[in-house]
């Protein structure tokens, strides 16, 4: 497949499952029309200017794929014989690096490494057959091209994966804590919990950091792969060649002869960094008993370059400090209009012992009932029982992946109890 000259293909973006919903959400407010879902992706169609500003822009998604082929494979010889069916040769250059990663559920294969490492010979040997050289491969997504091989029962599709490292690795998180949120669960949460990116955001038991940077870079409308210096697309081959009749946006003299991939993207980046603003940033709070994962969720913000629309203070979650409501008489059917508390404690599962943690959530609940009454509390965990104690009427409950614990994230609106359910609902 020509990626830089077709002009209409299946874009398929794959995500955690239970992320779809939002991805769809993001997708469809760029203005693109989702044409198939499933539980772990959603596709689009479009060209090259998409792929890029869908890597660019989109928050909750994991991969940017292009499929390459499709068919009935049965067992690990005909894997290497449909890899080595595509031209290779002309997707990424044989001096290059290229890395492979495959999600596997077959009954012939034992071992799930297996297809990664025949797709990686396969096409080792269609280079060495086309070329006489072949590039280097190994696990090292920053450095060159990517292929995703998706093989489950008897259907395989081999996809050129453009994103190479996962979007949901932003880069910012320098030292992630001790099981950190994932960056694109935080900002499924943040858009689950309708928070305006108006009113303020807060997030006691901050850890690492996660949610309140990204409720910053919402607010100021950072896109998230603007903070990344590596994508896979920029090993695909035509990165730095001119494509006729495609334009840039910033350079006059370039529309005459075309531009290059290269210089559409750079100009992308830019002008979706001219388009931030900093201005009426509403309050981000973030707290933490502990004062060395507030130092670190300090760092980690200041890597993304949102600490100065962050407030980091180191204290127990009782007192964080809430600004007064701006609306009392609030409608909570629609958004959270005087703002979000989100809480991500512990489980008892990965962290922490259910017994020792039951005082914890009761508090949580006080907490929010007390201090945070008229906002719209939400709450993330994988164990029901602790979230009972609680005890406050939820609107909701949506079902997420944190890592590989099944959670559900409990929207509180208005943070009321149980028999006082808000009004306007």
């Amino acid at each position: 497949m020509k990626i830089w000259t077709d002009k209409n293909y299946p874009i398929i973006l794959s995500c955690a499952k239970n992320l779809v919903p939002w991805a769809v959400r993001e997708v469809e407010e760029m203005g693109y029309e989702v044409i198939d879902k499933t539980d772990n992706i959603a596709v689009v169609r479009g060209s090259m200017r998409d792929v890029l500003r869908l890597n660019l822009q989109l928050r909750t998604v994991h991969r940017v794929l292009v499929p390459l082929l499709r068919g009935t494979c049965r067992h690990i010889r005909e894997l290497y014989e449909k890899v080595g069916s595509i031209d290779w040769e002309n997707l990424f250059d044989a001096d290059g690096y290229f890395s492979v990663s495959s999600i596997v559920h077959n009954d012939t294969i034992r071992d799930t490494r297996m297809p990664a490492l025949v797709t990686k010979d396969a096409i080792a040997d269609r280079f060495r057959m086309k070329t006489g050289r072949r590039p280097d491969s190994g696990p090292d997504y920053d450095r060159g091209a990517a292929v995703f091989v998706h093989w489950e029962n008897r259907q395989v599709i081999i996809y050129l994966d453009t994103s190479g490292t996962p979007l949901s690795k932003r880069g910012y998180r320098k030292i992630p804590g001790s099981a950190p949120m994932q960056e694109t669960l935080a900002a499924a949460c943040i858009d689950a919990l309708k928070w305006d990116r108006k009113t303020p955001f807060i997030s006691p038991m901050c850890g690492s950091g996660t949610p309140a940077i990204e409720a910053a870079l919402a607010a100021i409308g950072r896109a998230p792969g603007s903070l990344r210096s590596r994508f896979a697309f920029m090993s695909i081959k035509g990165w730095s060649q001119i494509i006729p009749g495609e334009k840039a946006s910033r350079t006059a003299s370039r529309q005459r002869f075309g531009a290059t991939p290269e210089q559409i993207w750079k100009d992308m980046v830019l002008e979706a960094t001219e388009q931030e603003h900093i201005e009426n940033i509403p309050p981000i709070i973030a707290t933490d008993i502990s004062p060395e994962a507030v130092q670190n969720a300090q760092l980690n913000a200041h890597a993304a370059g949102v600490s100065q629309f962050i407030t980091f203070k180191a204290c127990d979650f009782g007192d964080t400090p809430i600004p007064p409501l701006s609306n009392p008489s609030a409608d909570f059917s629609k958004s959270s209009p005087n703002g979000v508390v989100f809480f991500n404690p512990e489980y008892g599962i990965r962290l922490g012992d259910p017994k020792e943690l039951e005082p914890i959530y009761q508090r949580i609940g006080q907490f929010l009932n007390e201090k945070c009454s008229g906002m719209t509390g939400g709450l993330i965990t994988g164990n029901p029982d602790l979230a009972r104690l609680v005890d406050l009427y939820y609107a909701t409950r949506i079902p997420f992946l944190n890592g590989p614990i099944d959670c559900r994230l409990f929207v509180y609106p208005g943070c009321e109890r149980k028999n006082q359910q808000p009004n306007n609902l």
